[in-house]
């Protein structure tokens, strides 16, 4: 799986056309003003410790208050004690303040701010507020456009709190970490454009770390996606997630994603 992984990543590295749609990663652009969007997230992960899956299920809105600003609410279900249970949700904000545009291409810089309350057990080290722990994260993304390839990176700090009102905070784990991603994608298929209706396909590839800050301990995984843009509105995300190093305890690093979204646009002027 790993020399796949290399290989994808490499071919991908080639291409001369992109979109700036990550799956598990998000850019400094945002959403259209006006505009509100649908996501079904969903992934399944393989169990460490035991035997079995972890399965989560994160409906999410988008809104796109201006060109500058937009806001999002997720929600987390997973299938703890082998039942579909509601464990949480997120509230999520960004904010794009600069951005640059050249003839064939563009820079954007946002900073971003989550928080999230999780009332699941605390099993692991590494600290994911994104439907495991309750706690907050702020950040900085860039992402840039040319020839339409698109390379985004973000760094962020996340610190976890007490998952209530059950779930104290290990002591003895790090509660605060550094977060940092790369995230690189370009345009398959068309070739040429004729019409917005034409479906895209994306590949893609990212890289998610982090280093947790009493520690040291660390991760880094990679995800390589594909993803179909239909109609210029529906959006299918299609994306495997392999850890390439660990130092920390994680319950299930590996695994699949299928994100299914639509967007409606110019709801509101």
């Amino acid at each position: 799986m790993k020399k796949f992984l290399i290989v994808f990543t490499f071919f991908l590295i080639q291409g001369i056309t992109a979109q700036e749609l990550f799956v598990v990663t998000d850019p400094a652009s945002n959403i259209p003003a006006g505009s509100l969007g649908i996501r079904l997230g969903q992934s399944i992960f393989k169990e460490q410790m035991k035997s079995g899956y972890s399965y989560h299920l994160m409906p999410e809105v988008t809104w796109g208050i201006n060109k500058n600003l937009m806001v999002r609410t997720s929600v987390f279900v997973s299938n703890r004690d082998n039942q579909l249970v509601t464990e949480g949700a997120s509230f999520y904000t960004k904010y794009r303040f600069l951005s640059t545009d050249d003839l064939h291409s563009h820079f954007r810089m946002a900073a971003f701010g989550r928080y999230s309350f999780n009332n699941a057990d605390i099993h692991q080290e590494q600290i994911e507020i994104m439907g495991h722990n309750t706690g907050f994260e702020t950040g900085i993304v860039a992402t840039q456009l040319i020839k339409k390839l698109a390379i985004s990176a973000s760094v962020s700090f996340e610190k976890a709190f007490d998952n209530k009102p059950d779930y104290k905070y290990p002591a003895a784990q790090s509660d605060n970490a550094t977060n940092y991603t790369l995230s690189l994608g370009r345009l398959m298929y068309p070739k040429k454009y004729t019409n917005f209706k034409q479906t895209n396909i994306n590949t893609m590839v990212e890289f998610v770390g982090q280093t947790l800050n009493e520690n040291g301990k660390s991760y880094l995984d990679i995800v390589p996606s594909i993803q179909f843009i239909i109609n210029s509105q529906a959006r299918i995300d299609v994306a495997y997630r392999q850890e390439l190093y660990s130092s920390m305890l994680r319950s299930a690093p590996n695994g699949f994603y299928l994100n299914l979204e639509y967007n409606f646009f110019n709801v509101s002027k």
